[in-house]
């Protein structure tokens, strides 16, 4: 099969495995529109790369033939130097539209937005409509909805594409009308624009100005990059990192070791606590030196068990499956779940000592059923005291308006880690004083 007979990102996948010089000609022996449908599917680099291979009417065809959208994604990239002279290049009408764009808030929806779609007026018959749809839908992002605008082009309503097909064609468009639609507001930022895709299951959304006016549209395969942003910048913040500007293969050394480097810091500034928290305990420990035996399953059930939390709530905060008015909801629902998983854990780690002491395995003492008493009743506290940090930590920091993915699986993991030696020292000295204490 002919390269121009294959899809886009298969002709781009294709193209990004040659050398550099076989790489420009086989893209300069594209057609123009193809060239732009490829040139989207290509990584940063590679697009830079292309780029200066180009001469300037090369660049300026690519530019000229790309969806307004996309330029403008591409344009975000560049420095600004490079953003004049690619502007300079570009026709006066597709100069206008890219400035404009670029011209809104880089975190609105309106940045990302495109102008090409089909309007028409009420006063239209579907005839006329569609004849219009004919002369000048080519260049349309979609053909799914028809926008109906008014003489001041406010948007008033969105027709679907198969209602004027299967309407008699000297129907005016008001009649197929029931004023019911949604738009987006051009200065809604993406993050909001996200939810209201996922809400109302739309191949594309129409964007409006404050005053109603209709000024682009948004479509679905855009928003799955900006869901896709969304995504990895929380799952980096939950990991304990700084959300990364750039992909991974293209952020530098020295970059992904600032990222990283804060978090890192914080969190082993705070396991300090957790040597302190040891060394509070020392007398304990020189007269019960098994009970240094189970610190690291301790403190590592109360992390897994808030990391697991933690991840749930924030993931269901995402979707808004919760909101903050539910966090009472949440908190019951923790408490059960922290208590059945303790109980869970407790029972099999009482099982444990006791298979290790009555088959010789290890000798824990004569006091071994206390000693395993205060693991298990330790562990049922921390996993419950666990759970309910890594439940509720995002329900606060999203009160105090931060972004709750900041409760990363090492930040909690670690302020469990602290407070649950407290708790295992504390249950242990309640059980063994007087016996081994």
């Amino acid at each position: 099969m002919k390269l121009i007979h294959q899809h886009p990102s298969d002709i781009a996948e294709h193209i990004i495995g040659l050398s550099e010089t076989q790489k420009n000609i086989a893209f300069l022996t594209l057609p123009g529109e193809l060239q732009a449908q490829v040139f989207t599917y290509l990584s940063i680099d590679e697009q830079e790369a292309i780029l200066k291979s180009l001469g300037n009417k090369n660049t300026a065809q690519l530019l000229n033939n790309m969806s307004p959208d996309d330029r403008t994604k591409l344009l975000s990239e560049f420095p600004d130097n490079l953003i004049k002279s690619s502007i300079n290049l570009l026709d006066e009408k597709e100069r206008v539209i890219a400035l404009e764009l670029l011209g809104y808030n880089e975190d609105s929806i309106a940045r990302i937005m495109t102008p090409n779609y089909i309007q028409t007026h009420p006063e239209w018959t579907v005839k006329r409509t569609l004849s219009h749809i004919k002369i000048h839908g080519k260049k349309a992002e979609t053909l799914n909805f028809v926008y109906v605008v008014d003489k001041d082009n406010k948007l008033i309503d969105d027709l679907k594409i198969g209602q004027l097909l299967l309407a008699d064609e000297d129907a005016p468009i008001s009649s197929l009308m029931d004023n019911n639609f949604v738009a987006i507001t051009s200065t809604t930022k993406k993050e909001q624009a996200i939810q209201l895709f996922e809400r109302y299951d739309r191949a594309a959304l129409p964007i409006i100005t404050e005053k109603g006016v209709l000024v682009g549209i948004v479509t679905f395969d855009d928003m799955l990059d900006e869901v896709e942003k969304r995504d990895t910048e929380d799952i980096q913040k939950f990991g304990g990192i700084d959300a990364l500007e750039l992909p991974y293969t293209q952020t530098s050394l020295l970059e992904m070791v600032k990222k990283r480097a804060g978090w890192l810091i914080i969190l082993f500034i705070s396991e300090m606590l957790t040597a302190s928290a040891m060394g509070y305990f020392d007398e304990e420990i020189s007269k019960a030196v098994v009970l240094a035996l189970f610190v690291p399953l301790i403190i590592s059930s109360g992390g897994n068990s808030g990391s697991q939390a933690a991840t749930l709530i924030i993931r269901a905060m995402a979707l808004n499956e919760i909101s903050l008015k539910k966090w009472w909801y949440v908190m019951r629902r923790e408490i059960i779940s922290g208590l059945l998983l303790g109980l869970i854990l407790g029972v099999i780690g009482f099982i444990r000592i006791m298979i290790w002491q009555k088959t010789g395995l290890f000798d824990y003492g004569q006091y071994w059923f206390w000693v395993a008493l205060s693991v298990s009743f330790s562990l049922v506290c921390i996993v419950l005291w666990g759970t309910l940090s890594g439940s509720m930590i995002p329900f606060l920091l999203k009160k105090l308006g931060l972004d709750p993915a900041t409760a990363s699986a090492p930040f909690v993991a670690t302020l469990v880690d602290v407070t649950g030696l407290i708790i295992y020292f504390t249950v242990a000295a309640m059980f063994l004083t007087g016996k081994l204490l």
